[in-house]
């Protein structure tokens, strides 16, 4: 039976609700928070308002999508596309909602550009490429001598250079004659390792890299001067496979269940990663095609997808790998339009759900080489964990899923202007008061006319306003709202509870955004899943405690290592000791860029550590389940001491935990 609303979801920020049948998706966006460009309010003039409208099942999200789904595009419509050059695409304004729709933003037409926070660090890195250039002058042919061009090349840099057992790549062979005829025989090679790889006529100077982070969400890459070792550009972008699954079983379920899955997610990413590229390329005053090697470290899911390799056999046990070493291949069977003869090197993967971006974190950070007990953490979709002792090294993989990302939350969203990114809970008033993406302003600080108002919470607010809500009493250490407590802040409907973080006045859909019973829920059941992966990881190394802790990655860059604690999403650990250490991935992948002497290191430790498969030990549902409660239902936090409430809440202790709370 027909009803007379349908479901629509917005990619990637993951907003989604339920809107009349016959409503515009531009129309359906604002409802949600979803900011899509227009300056023309839908007079069919600017075509800025552009979507994509998704076909197939989508179990993740319990919809099936079409284009079917929207009214036909009109003809004044399809002129204005054809105009633009636009293919694939409609117009968010005139496209009316007529059954379920999934519709991915571009991000040209997103009004709010997500916060990426994956930039490069500094870092003292020694230079060992494996691209290296050569100037040389060649001897002119003579009658009757028949070695050829290629080979009086080699005997000139076996002679001025030491260089011995070359090869040559075809597409620089055809280019060496006529380089060769041009500059009365001088030309600039261009070896990778023992390849020569271009000929160019004369002198010419100019060798470059691309490190890239293929993230589950987003994905970042250096361009850097594979000479120098600087860092040219970096530029990001959201992941396109969002659209296709938030976390990597939904996409291995998307490769399972469609026929063209897999080439769907691979192509998605090819076309993002060449667009990375032009970027950073352009930003740097280069070419892209002047881009000879590339390093790329991804999850494993994310490097089958690369590679185009089914990675059905990673969605169930014994999670197999196509490939664990390091792999190098030649970017143009890829289909990335980099140099003719670029290579293309993965870095090797640990185990089945630990892969080539956690082995480029360990050769960026080298905890192996700390003394004590050094627990790194990548918080993601996956959490990917590693404990390091003197003598061993152990490393997990656990299934945090994207509530850390906005995703599974009511009114989640990625970290982009308007979301809330801090929070605190008045422990005696419980009115709360909150800062978003884009304003330093807090809201009990806001005047009439905001600089901006609320539009959802991402993942650092959410970790936050869970946190507050315990601290203040509004939360039970297992999580369920204290039933006892009766306050305007506090919505009941049923067995449904909820606190109101924002008021209609603060969010821009003027409808009031909520922490849920559920959203609690999700958050015990990730921060469960990572804390039970380091305790498992603590277990077989048979130590009780951790003397430091790393957290690597977007997520662990923003978060409040004070409120990650008091969660429960970390054990308990000096809080001096516990720092952010940003992308790890993408500079252990530029390292591996500049010095191929860390890619062997990377081979040798990937083999080093020591992988424990949480989906089967038998020890993680008990560490699973003590971990759900807040911070935990066993372990002591002494490092928290006079922070945390008593397991029954007493009002004479709560202005103390205001005045130690406070920033």
């Amino acid at each position: 039976m027909e009803t007379n609303t349908v479901k629509i979801i917005f990619m990637p920020s993951g907003r989604r609700g339920e809107v009349k049948r016959g409503t515009s998706l531009l129309d359906a966006a604002r409802q949600m928070g979803v900011e899509i460009e227009s300056i023309c309010s839908g007079r069919l003039t600017c075509g800025k308002c552009k979507v994509q409208i998704e076909n197939g099942r989508f179990e993740k999200h319990g919809i099936t999508s079409s284009e079917a789904h929207v009214s036909e595009a009109t003809g004044a419509e399809l002129r204005l596309l054809a105009e633009m050059g636009a293919q694939d695409v409609r117009l968010s304004c005139t496209a009316l909602a007529c059954g379920d729709v999934l519709a991915f933003v571009p991000e040209e037409a997103r009004g709010q550009k997500q916060i990426i926070r994956k930039t490069a660090s500094e870092r003292v890195i020694a230079i060992v490429p494996t691209v290296r250039q050569f100037y040389i002058e060649v001897e002119a042919g003579e009658l009757g001598e028949h070695r050829g061009d290629w080979g009086r090349i080699q005997d000139a840099l076996a002679a001025e250079w030491n260089l011995h057992g070359l090869r040559i790549d075809l597409q620089a062979l055809q280019k060496l004659q006529p380089a060769l005829k041009k500059s009365d025989r001088a030309v600039t090679l261009t070896l990778l390792e023992n390849e020569v790889i271009d000929v160019r006529p004369g002198y010419e100077e100019g060798v470059y890299g691309l490190a890239v982070d293929i993230g589950s969400t987003t994905i970042a890459a250096h361009l850097c001067d594979l000479r120098t070792g600087a860092v040219l550009a970096t530029v990001a972008e959201m992941n396109p496979q969002v659209k296709f699954g938030e976390d990597l079983m939904s996409r291995v379920s998307y490769a399972m269940t469609h026929s063209d899955g897999l080439s769907k997610m691979h192509s998605a990413l090819i076309e993002t990663l060449n667009q990375l590229a032009v970027s950073a390329a352009r930003e740097a005053g280069i070419r892209a095609r002047v881009i000879h090697e590339a390093v790329f470290v991804g999850n494993t899911t994310m490097v089958h997808i690369l590679l185009n390799l089914d990675p059905s056999e990673l969605g169930g046990a014994p999670f197999a790998l196509a490939n664990r070493d390091a792999m190098d291949v030649k970017a143009r069977d890829l289909g990335l339009r980099l140099h003719p003869g670029a290579n293309v090197h993965v870095l090797p993967a640990e185990a089945g759900h630990v892969g080539a971006d956690n082995v480029a974190g360990l050769i960026a950070e080298e905890p192996y080489h700390l003394n004590g007990v050094t627990l790194m953490v990548d918080i993601g979709t996956n959490a990917e964990i590693v404990l390091t002792a003197p003598g061993t090294m152990y490393s997990a993989s656990s299934p945090t899923g994207p509530a850390f990302e906005g995703a599974q939350i009511t009114f989640g969203m990625r970290a982009a202007p308007g979301a809330i990114e801090r929070v605190r809970i008045d422990p005696e008033t419980f009115e709360s008061r909150f800062r978003v993406i884009g304003d330093e302003a807090w809201s009990d600080g806001w005047g009439p006319e905001p600089v901006r108002r609320a539009a959802g919470i991402c993942g650092s607010g959410i970790v936050e306003a869970v946190a507050e809500l315990y601290l203040a009493g509004i939360l039970r250490p297992d999580g369920r709202f204290n039933p006892d407590l009766e306050h305007p802040r506090i919505r009941r409907e049923g067995r449904d509870v909820a606190y109101i973080l924002a008021d209609g006045s603060q969010t821009t859909t003027r409808e009031p955004i909520l922490v849920t019973q559920s959203d609690v829920r999700n958050i015990q059941l990730a921060k469960g899943a990572l804390y039970a992966g380091a305790k498992l990881l603590m277990n077989r190394a048979g130590v009780a405690a951790v003397d430091r802790i790393l957290l690597a990655g977007a997520f662990g860059s923003y978060i409040d290592t004070k409120y990650a604690m008091i969660l429960g999403l970390i054990p308990d650990c000096n809080l001096e000791q516990v720092y952010a250490v940003g992308n790890a991935a993408g500079d252990g992948a530029r390292i591996a860029l500049l010095n191929r002497e860390k890619r062997l290191e990377a081979q040798r430790i990937a083999r080093e550590v020591r992988y424990i498969e949480t989906a089967v030990d038998p020890q993680f549902q008990a560490e699973f389940v003590a971990a759900l409660h807040i911070p935990h239902a066993q372990d002591a936090f002494p490092h928290l001491e006079g922070l945390l409430p008593e397991t029954k809440p007493h009002r004479s202790r709560s202005r103390r935990r205001k005045t130690l709370l406070k920033k």
